[in-house]
């Protein structure tokens, strides 16, 4: 493998002990050295007592064959257990230290997947890079320890006989695995992408089937899965038929070897030198031997998947030498504090020029139109994505996502992800400052309530909340929220808002929100507006005003227009109806 081989990176992670794989690849050796051991000795049996010699002279020989035969079984048993125990105790240790990476880099490049390429990453991906060991390192070990310990075997009764059988195992365990390798090269690359898209829209479909089909958007995405599924077919047959090849080349090397002991052999029985029962031990022999070889085709495309694999894997981790994604400390009475922020995707400035400073007890809010840079700005606050330009110091930042994850669990269990030691009681009061209480009472079985996979039997408001009192539970001295007004009414977004600013103030750590709705952001200590520059301008967006609600209403003719603009769309309570 050279320096640029993704799995030279991968592999660490795997934490083998190659001790471990040592023992397998002798006990594999051991089964497949049985295996020739019996057809050695049963070729000889047969010869021998096709002679009719007495019976005691055939005697070791029957134990002999009994014993390869017994032993051959339990030495392959004790081998599988030796490798599946270093398959699967890497891939545990592969997924943990994955995972790890992923928490302390920054998830600039994972929250741009797509959640179902992301899944089969750190499923299948993570199965193949695991599957290098067993199904290509140990059989490679034991063919070249077997076919060794085969061409001296049968050299020691006709030495070009076993010149002959190394030139035919090398036919099939170098040309064989050479030729399979190149040929899977963009086999394996279009079956990973086309598997990982399969099962992207499979997730897509089975998350949000119903609203594609309001929005006529099913058939469209049917038919990409289709797409995607023929691809991955096709994917399937090509490599089928890279097997078929293998296997031809190991059935010719297997019978030009056996053709040549033969033609070899025979000469030397007539001239007196090999015995004609030896002669049927030089010939039998190579049909077992070729067993350990037959695996190596598979085991090079195994190796070329498992660095295709890898290739997946080394994307999601962060670089060597890319900046730690924990923002630095701010001064002392200050709990956030951006300074000339710049913040982006792929060196691209999203957002730019941003200045600012929370204390404790501090309410900021960010506001402008969808896609101006809100979220990716909280990102950057929160060092889950680093900045492009100047300096973020910040002291315990929570992030806390508009799509955030609710696990198929309970209430509580979902609520005691903010914290692990989360009380019913606490659970109960904070549900209540997000106007839970009534869903709450409503449930079957109160907190011990289980939730569908990903909140899907909650609706869109509830989801919302319940997001916002996990945050609220958090121990950390920042919250970061985004969005919490979504999917609300005017009236309960307005009081998730208060009671966000009232946890500021009564715990003393400081909130930052990001809302487009701008008539409950009289509750902010300091509004930032961010517009984005006019189109033949372009870059980033920047602040483009910043004061207090008041403030802005009164000296910004466009944030005036803006919450005018708000109130008047805004759904209007029904009337009363009439007395008597």
């Amino acid at each position: 493998m050279s320096a640029a081989d993704p799995l030279r990176r991968v592999l660490p992670m795997l934490e083998v002990r190659w001790s471990r794989v040592a023992r397998a690849v002798l006990l594999g050796t051991l089964a497949l050295g049985f295996s020739v051991g019996l057809a050695a000795t049963a070729a000889w049996l047969i010869a021998r007592a096709s002679q009719m010699p007495p019976v005691l002279q055939l005697s070791v020989a029957t134990v002999g064959v009994r014993a390869f035969g017994t032993g051959r079984g339990v030495w392959r048993y004790l081998e599988r257990l030796a490798s599946h125990d270093v398959a699967l105790r890497g891939m545990a240790a592969l997924r943990a230290n994955l995972y790890d990476a992923l928490a302390r880099g920054p998830v600039s490049r994972v929250v741009a997947l797509r959640r179902g390429d992301l899944l089969a990453r750190v499923g299948a991906d993570v199965d193949d890079v695991g599957d290098v060991v067993v199904r290509a390192l140990i059989p490679a070990g034991v063919a070249v320890c077997l076919g060794i310990g085969s061409v001296v075997l049968v050299g020691v009764f006709l030495p070009a006989a076993g010149l002959t059988l190394l030139g035919c195992l090398l036919l099939t365990g170098v040309l064989a695995p050479w030729l399979a390798s190149r040929a899977a090269v963009s086999v394996e690359r279009r079956g990973a992408e086309a598997r990982a898209e399969v099962t992207g829209r499979s997730l897509e479909l089975l998350d949000d089937g119903q609203q594609l089909r309001v929005a006529g958007r099913l058939g469209a995405r049917l038919t990409a899965l289709r797409a995607a599924d023929a691809r991955l077919t096709r994917s399937t047959h090509d490599g089928a038929r890279i097997s078929g090849v293998s296997a031809a080349i190991d059935a010719g090397a297997q019978t030009l070897a056996v053709i040549c002991s033969l033609l070899l052999g025979l000469p030397a029985v007539a001239a007196g030198t090999l015995a004609p029962v030896e002669l049927a031990v030089v010939v039998l022999t190579p049909l077992a031997v070729f067993e350990a070889t037959s695996t190596l085709p598979a085991a090079a495309v195994q190796l070329r998947r498992s660095r295709e694999a890898a290739r997946r894997l080394v994307a999601l981790l962060p670089d060597r030498e890319e900046r730690p994604r924990t923002p630095g400390r701010p001064a002392d009475g200050t709990l956030l504090t951006l300074d000339d922020v710049a913040a982006g995707w792929d060196d691209r400035a999203v957002v730019a020029g941003v200045d600012l400073t929370l204390r404790p007890g501090s309410v900021v809010a960010l506001a402008g139109p969808s896609g101006v840079g809100k979220t990716t700005l909280l990102l950057t606050a929160a060092g889950l994505v680093p900045s492009l330009a100047g300096e973020v110091r910040a002291e315990d930042a929570l992030f806390a996502a508009e799509d955030g994850h609710l696990f198929g669990t309970t209430v509580l269990e979902n609520l005691r992800v903010a914290r692990p030691d989360v009380t019913e009681t606490d659970a109960r009061r904070a549900l209540a400052a997000v106007g839970l209480t009534d869903w709450l009472d409503a449930l079957p079985r109160d907190l011990d309530s289980m939730l569908g996979p990903d909140g899907a039997d909650v609706s869109g408001g509830e989801r919302r909340r319940l997001l916002v009192a996990r945050a609220l539970l958090a121990p950390a001295r920042v919250l970061l929220v985004d969005e919490p007004a979504e999917h609300l009414d005017a009236v309960t977004a307005d009081a998730l808002l208060d009671t966000l600013a009232a946890h500021a103030r009564d715990t003393g750590s400081a909130v930052v929100v990001a809302s487009h709705r701008l008539t409950p952001l009289g509750v902010a200590d300091e509004v930032l507006v961010l517009g984005a520059p006019a189109p033949a301008a372009g870059g980033p967006a920047r602040v483009v005003a910043r004061g207090t609600h008041d403030e802005l209403l009164r000296d910004d003719a466009g944030y005036a227009w803006s919450l005018a603009q708000e109130a008047a769309t805004a759904p209007r309570p029904a009337a009363p109806p009439p007395v008597g």
